[in-house]
């Protein structure tokens, strides 16, 4: 069973490291599904999953994140500034959690998960960031030799972190699922900046969040040690992987993880 968590762990990072999602979108329903089926997995429960991945998602994200930061990828002052209004939207949507039923929440938010996969078809205004260039914190980065330009205006910007947090918090699912579309799509960020940006959030934002489940007595400790070597190693590879990747094919990814994240909450809202 020890060798399952860690193989686990390592899918989850691997694939939540490359699409900028943290990975717990893969390791809860995973976990859902073994404590069905499985007499091993008996010690599973809603809470405990919730703990668990959160305290995984710290290593997920560190992984990553210091594979990204060393080859340039992530825009800290941009991370930073988002922070202030992710972890502030969590900590409420956490809160806010125990008075809502939740199975309405999940199906608006599947199709919504839907409906930011299938924008990414549309086509983009390339000459928004000239039109909006007075607009926000303007951003340059270089990614294998081409300059890119980007911007975010700061209100905008810490609002939508904001509610994204709050979101995550009250359906228990990873920010970057919502941010990540939102830098790429509404910001003008390429990709890679992106996804490496959402995972520099998590990192931090995860602790944060773990620190509250941890003090509840939520997180397993005798599984999650088993969590953590796969998530570590496996956000290494993704970050790896992510680097390999072009933009369009990182966007792809994105796409139909999105897909999938959204019928997933669906199923779980008419269950």
């Amino acid at each position: 069973m020890f060798i399952l968590l860690f193989v686990i762990g390592f899918i989850t990072a691997l694939v939540g490291s490359i699409a900028g999602l943290g990975g717990g979108v893969i390791l809860v329903p995973s976990l859902l599904f073994l404590g069905d089926h499985f007499s091993a997995f008996d010690w599973v429960t809603p809470q405990s999953i919730v703990g668990i991945s959160l305290v995984v998602m710290i290593f997920t994200g560190l992984s990553s994140t210091i594979s990204y930061i060393r080859h340039q990828r992530v825009d800290k002052k941009i991370g930073w500034l988002l922070l202030m209004g992710s972890v502030p939207g969590g900590i409420l949507g956490s809160w806010l959690n125990q008075f809502f039923k939740t199975d309405l929440f999940s199906l608006l938010f599947g199709a919504v998960m839907i409906l930011v996969s299938l924008l990414f078809f549309l086509p983009r205004n390339n000459n928004r960031e000239n039109e909006n260039s007075k607009k926000g914190i303007k951003r340059v980065k270089e990614i294998n030799g081409v300059t890119h330009n980007y911007h975010m205006p700061l209100g905008t910007g810490i609002t939508l972190a904001f509610i994204v947090g709050l979101l995550s918090g009250l359906l228990g699912i990873g920010g970057g699922s919502l941010m990540v579309p939102a830098m790429i799509l509404l910001f003008g960020f390429p990709a890679h900046i992106a996804t490496a940006t959402s995972m520099f959030m998590i990192f931090f934002a995860s602790i944060s969040s773990s620190a509250t489940h941890i003090v509840l007595g939520h997180v397993e400790w005798v599984h999650t040690i088993f969590f953590i070597p796969g998530a570590y190693f496996g956000g290494t590879a993704g970050a790896w992987l992510n680097r390999k990747l072009n933009g369009q094919a990182v966007e792809w990814f994105l796409r139909i993880l999105l897909i999938l994240i959204g019928v997933r909450l669906i199923w779980e809202g008419i269950g």
